[in-house]
C-alpha cells in the first residue's frame, strides 16, 4: 500500500485492525526465539503446559480450556461441537461476521438481533430478547465490535435463564482486557454459558494465531471429539505461555488504550460513542470517502460500511503519536 500511494511504510499509521500498539510482550519475542528447536515435533507439551496455565487464571479444569487457532478457530470447535444441521443461531447486527459464517459452515442458519444506533448501540437483555427465538447459540460481544458497547454480566445472566435450556450462550470478550466489570467466566459453571477469549488484542500476539474458549464442565470432554490435533502450534503456545507471566505489559497496553480513547472521543470534532474497547466507532458522513483521503495520507482506519454503518469508521487506539496524528488528520477533513 506505501508503495502504491508513494509513501514511507515507517510513516503509515496503522489503526484499522485493533492491534496492539505496543507490540507483544518482550517475553513472548523471546519465547519463540527459545522455542524454535521444537518446531520439528508436535506441541504436545507446550498444548498441556498453556492449557493448564489458562486453567490456573481463570480458576477452571483443563478440560473446560480449548485452544483454538485464533478465537475464530474457538468459535468453529463450539460451532462443530453444537450445531446440527439446520439448527438456528443468533447473531448481532452489525457484528463480527465470524459468527455467521462459522455457523453456517458448520450447517447452522442464521439469524439477528438489532444492536440499534438509535438506542446509542446499547446492549441489554431487551436488545437480544426481542429477537430470540429458541435459537441453539446466541452470540453476545462483550465489548463489542465495532461500537465499543458492552453487556453487564447481570444481563448476560439473565439472558442466559431467559433462554430455553437447550441454547448456549458464547459470550466473545476478544476485547475484555480494556473494559472495567466482571467477566462472564463467572458464569460458566452454569452450564449454558461459554467465553471466547483470544491473545490477538491485550497481548500482541495477533500473527500468531491464538485463542481458547472457557466451556462449562459439562462440555469439557467434547473439545477431543470436535478439535484437530494439536490445534495451536509451538510457537504460539510458548508465547501465550510468556505473555500470561507479564502482566505488566498488558497494564501499559490498557492504559495506553484507555488514554487513546479517551483522547479521540475529547479532541475529535464528530460525534464518537462511549467505548470499553481498544477502539473507537466515530460518525464521518461518507465513511468511505473519509477513509480514503487519510488512507492517502498515510494514516488507516476501518470503514465501517461492511458492519452496516456507512456513515462510521472505527479508529484502533494507538500510540500517543498515532492517536494524536489521526486526531489531526482527521479534523483537518472536516
Amino acid at each position: 500500500m506505501a508503495r502504491d500511494l508513494g509513501l514511507d511504510p515507517d510513516e503509515m499509521v496503522v489503526l484499522s485492525s485493533n492491534e496492539n500498539p505496543l507490540g507483544p510482550s518482550p517475553r513472548a519475542i523471546a519465547a519463540v526465539r527459545s522455542s524454535a528447536p521444537e518446531i520439528a515435533t508436535y506441541p504436545k507439551a507446550a498444548h498441556v503446559d498453556l492449557t493448564e496455565a489458562v486453567a490456573a487464571q481463570w480458576t477452571v479444569d483443563p478440560e473446560q480450556v480449548w485452544l483454538g487457532n485464533g478465537g475464530d478457530g474457538a468459535l468453529d470447535y463450539l460451532a462443530r461441537a453444537v450445531l446440527a444441521p439446520g439448527d438456528t443461531v443468533l447473531v448481532p447486527d452489525p457484528g463480527f461476521a465470524y459468527y455467521a459464517m462459522s455457523a453456517r459452515y458448520h450447517h447452522g442458519e442464521v439469524r439477528t438481533y438489532s444492536v440499534e444506533k438509535a438506542r446509542g448501540f446499547a446492549l441489554d437483555v431487551e436488545t437480544v430478547m426481542s429477537d430470540y427465538d429458541g435459537e441453539r447459540i446466541v452470540y453476545l460481544t462483550s465489548p463489542h465490535n465495532p461500537t465499543g458497547s458492552r453487556f453487564p454480566v447481570d444481563d448476560v445472566a439473565t439472558i442466559a435463564a431467559e433462554t430455553d435450556d437447550r441454547t448456549l450462550i458464547v459470550v466473545d470478550e476478544a476485547y475484555a482486557e480494556f473494559a472495567e466489570g466482571e467477566s462472564a467466566v463467572s458464569l460458566i459453571q452454569r452450564g449454558d454459558v461459554a467465553v471466547i477469549r483470544t491473545f490477538s488484542k491485550a497481548y500482541g500476539l495477533a500473527g500468531l494465531r491464538i485463542g481458547y474458549a472457557l466451556v462449562p464442565a459439562v462440555w469439557a470432554s467434547a473439545y477431543a471429539r470436535v478439535t484437530t490435533p494439536f490445534a495451536v502450534n509451538v510457537l504460539a503456545c510458548r508465547a501465550g505461555m510468556a505473555a500470561l507471566d507479564d502482566q505488566e505489559h498488558v497494564r501499559k497496553t490498557v492504559e495506553t488504550a484507555r488514554w487513546s480513547r479517551n483522547y479521540l472521543r475529547e479532541e475529535l470534532d464528530y460525534p464518537t460513542w462511549e467505548s470499553h474497547a481498544n477502539f473507537v466507532l466515530v460518525e464521518v458522513g461518507d465513511a468511505s470517502t473519509v477513509a480514503s483521503t487519510l488512507e492517502n495520507r498515510g494514516v488507516l482506519v476501518r470503514d465501517c460500511t461492511s458492519f452496516g454503518l456507512p456513515e462510521c469508521i472505527r479508529i484502533t487506539c494507538g500510540t500517543d503519536s498515532g492517536t494524536q496524528r489521526v486526531v489531526k488528520e482527521l479534523n483537518s477533513i472536516r
